[in-house]
């Protein structure tokens, strides 16, 4: 799942992170109310949501970077 997100544009790595993000929020919830199957998830995907910042930021810069 690591390398997964390389292959991806800019603009897929965007939509995937607005996903994962949403996801997270969900789980959050159901996790105060107590229906959570695998508590564990909640760390994955944050992690994959800090991998995709960084992935986003680091395209983000050498872009900028191409244009000077």
């Amino acid at each position: 799942m690591r390398n997964s997100f390389k292959e991806l544009t800019f603009e897929e790595l965007l939509q995937r992170r607005e996903e994962l993000k949403k996801r997270y929020r969900e789980l959050r919830f159901n996790m105060v109310v107590g229906h959570v199957d695998n508590p564990l998830e909640k760390r994955t995907l944050r992690r994959q949501i800090a991998r995709l910042n960084m992935l986003i930021y680091n395209h983000a810069d050498v872009a900028e970077m191409a244009e000077e």
